[in-house]
């Protein structure tokens, strides 16, 4: 009797860096700075600094959780192993809610970008399709997309802050810092959470890295490092250029190279800033994919979801309801309405990978428990400053979970 197929440990430390730099470099950095700025002005780069000292709090915890869990699942698998079933499932739902919304802005944001005006919608789903296609064979191929993708979006933004540095920039004044007080400081940090937790698509792909003990915490640290360094950069120049229009622009970056009068470098911009959306869409189907596995593995999802395609060796099954569910909403939804909804999710996602990593002890140990109660209370402080309308959205998904999965335990026990 042969045994079922397994993911194929492909992926050595440069694929895994590269899948969280593209899952992280991705539209956000085109897409989330009007928002953040309109909830807090010039203090959203306070707020970046909040969002970038959480993330890098999470990621330790991730880093930590995956060194000990090389498994597929990420903090579901995590939050089973340190917490129990219960947290293991809550931490699985919210990742793959919030990670659905975060699919369908990605693939929106691509369309407003490479779409003719009128053929947003449909362009978005044809992606959405083609990317599902891509991810379906096999994850070698997802890595090495992601490469081609990751240096695009580099040199789309070097030519971003090339043409930022070009015109004489509006000073920022340290009193204007706190116009939008420290509730909206908090909110554009929640917000701007939404461009740095791609990371964790790397923790969710164990089952496919090699040496994962070693090659998963090293990469999670260079991906973040890289896209902090990347997003500090990219902030105080759209903030230097374009000062107060910054909270009304619809493309910030184009509107940076707009300002420095390089009308030539628009369409680079669009096609970076695509590359970009395709990249992060690209990542976060193949992440959702492995939770998704995961929790059908379990019985926390239809057992149907768990089947790995026995030549292509990825959870095709889980892959491709994710593409239907992913175009469905992505045409209904609002690009806005998604990243506050999508960050809800993922910051009690990192709530409990945070509290599974402070469980930890002994060997298992890399980071100070410190940084686990900073991450976890930083999670809930965010993503409850985060706009009423996705809080409530959030947390009524979040509750509807919870009671399908007491009730189908109960009718289990009835049998």
């Amino acid at each position: 009797m042969t045994s079922p197929p397994t993911l194929a440990r492909s992926l050595g430390l440069a694929d895994a860096a590269f899948i969280g730099l593209g899952s992280m470099i991705g539209a956000g950095v085109f897409a989330v700075w009007a928002p953040a700025a309109q909830a807090a002005g010039a203090g959203l780069l306070i707020g970046l600094g909040i969002a970038a000292f959480i993330a890098y709090c999470n990621a330790t915890a991730s880093a930590q959780l995956a060194a000990v869990h090389p498994t597929s699942g990420g903090t579901y698998s995590y939050g089973r192993a340190e917490l129990g079933q219960w947290w293991g499932f809550i931490a699985g739902w919210c990742f793959v809610i919030g990670k659905l919304a975060s699919c369908a802005a990605m693939a929106l944001v691509f369309a407003a970008y490479a779409a003719p005006p009128g053929w947003e919608r449909p362009i978005a789903v044809a992606a959405v399709a083609a990317l599902a296609i891509v991810n379906l064979f096999g994850v070698t191929r997802t890595a090495q997309l992601i490469r081609v993708i990751v240096v695009m979006v580099l040199l789309g933004l070097a030519v971003v802050v090339a043409a930022g540095v070009s015109v004489p920039s509006q000073p920022i004044a340290a009193s204007t810092l706190f116009e939008g007080g420290a509730f909206g400081i908090l909110q554009a940090a929640g917000l701007l959470f939404f461009a740095f937790a791609g990371y964790a698509r790397i923790a969710t792909m164990g089952e496919e890295v090699r040496d994962p003990s070693r090659t998963i915490p090293r990469a999670i640290v260079i991906a973040l490092a890289t896209t902090i360094v990347i997003y500090a950069v990219v902030a105080v120049i759209a903030i230097t250029t374009l000062g107060p229009a910054l909270a009304t622009s619809a493309a910030p970056l184009a509107d940076v190279v707009a300002a420095a009068g390089w009308s030539w470098a628009q369409p680079v911009v669009r096609v970076a800033a695509a590359a970009a959306s395709l990249g992060a869409l690209l990542a976060l189907i193949a992440g959702i994919g492995r939770t998704g596995l995961a929790m059908a593995r379990e019985g926390d999802m239809p057992r149907y979801f768990a089947a790995v395609h026995p030549r292509w060796r990825v959870p095709y099954r889980a892959e491709i309801a994710i593409a239907v569910i992913v175009i469905a909403t992505v045409c209904l939804a609002d690009v806005r309405g998604a990243i506050g909804f999508s960050s809800f999710g993922v910051l009690l996602y990192y709530l409990i990978a945070n509290l599974a990593a402070y469980r930890q002890h002994g060997t298992a140990r890399r980071y100070p428990r410190a940084l686990q109660v900073i991450g976890a209370i930083g999670c809930l402080v965010l993503a409850f400053a985060l706009p009423w309308q996705s809080v409530v959205a959030g947390a009524a998904l979040v509750v509807l979970g919870i009671a399908v999965r007491a009730l189908r335990l109960r009718r289990q026990r009835a049998h």
